[in-house]
């Protein structure tokens, strides 16, 4: 954050709404919404992080495979990020750590850019399971901005099955950006009038392997952040009740709340 911090309160100027209500005396699961490709949420949330406590405890999952890409392995273990499965998870909560997990994923980070409103985990009930066995709070944290710095047209699950790269690193959806847009008309143009449908086939899923162009951030735009009241494990959870619709359904609605209060103080058109 040495590196990043500077640019990143320069480009999304980052803040946040009931920081405070993140416990300080014990361990708990930190929710949030992801959008935009998910990278400025992990920025933006580090650099609060720090603002708000020069030694920060608090860890989050990261996909797997993006800790088999040098670069961006470096980046998330500086975060202080770990791979996402339960076994770090349980580690780092059982070592009195905060956990942030996005539950949406891939899914709700690769939405279109008109859902950005809409909290969608995609029915993933896993953190709930989590929360539970370790009978820790869960803390909604509500994201808004990042969907507009890198602007997501829509979301293919054929994509990765078509491009070598994405699938042999077991991704299974990317998003339709415009740089991506961009670079397949660029090609188009490079082709010319003339070429041959396979070429220009070729081409384009050659150039859907760089996978860059999918994630980084394109456009300066602010970012708000609204931490909610946390949810306590015997208000969220009935004894040994395995149902988790209810749940499920509480702490969406808790994060779209904070997703709106995010937005309502932005200041800004949605």
């Amino acid at each position: 954050m040495r590196l990043l911090g500077p640019l990143t309160r320069l480009l999304f100027r980052p803040v946040a709404r009931g920081w405070e209500r993140l416990p300080r005396d014990r361990p708990c699961l930190v929710v949030a919404n992801h959008s935009g490709g998910g990278v400025v949420d992990v920025l933006c949330l580090a650099h609060l992080a720090l603002e708000h406590d020069p030694d920060p405890r608090l860890t989050g999952m990261a996909h797997p495979v993006a800790f088999h890409v040098p670069a961006v392995a470096w980046l998330l273990r500086g975060l202080g990020a770990v791979p996402s499965s339960y076994e770090h998870a349980r580690k780092a909560l059982d070592e009195g750590l905060p956990v942030l997990v996005f539950p949406g994923g891939d899914h709700e980070a690769f939405r279109p850019l008109w859902h950005a409103r809409r909290v969608d985990f995609a029915g993933r009930r896993g953190f709930l399971r989590l929360a539970r066995a370790a009978g820790v709070p869960i803390v909604p944290v509500g994201i808004w901005g990042t969907h507009l710095t890198q602007p997501i047209l829509w979301r293919s699950g054929l994509l990765p099955w078509l491009s070598l790269l994405p699938r042999g690193l077991g991704i299974k959806r990317l998003p339709v950006t415009v740089p991506w847009l961009a670079g397949l008309v660029a090609i188009a143009a490079l082709l010319g009038p003339h070429a041959s449908p396979w070429a220009t086939a070729g081409a384009a899923l050659l150039w859907s392997n760089f996978l860059p162009v999918f994630f980084l951030p394109l456009v300066p735009w602010p970012v708000r952040v609204c931490v909610g009241p946390p949810l306590a494990p015997e208000d969220l959870f009935e004894g040994d009740d395995d149902r988790l619709d209810e749940p499920y359904a509480r702490v969406v609605a808790a994060v779209q709340a904070a997703v709106d209060e995010a937005r309502e103080g932005s200041g800004r058109p949605s």
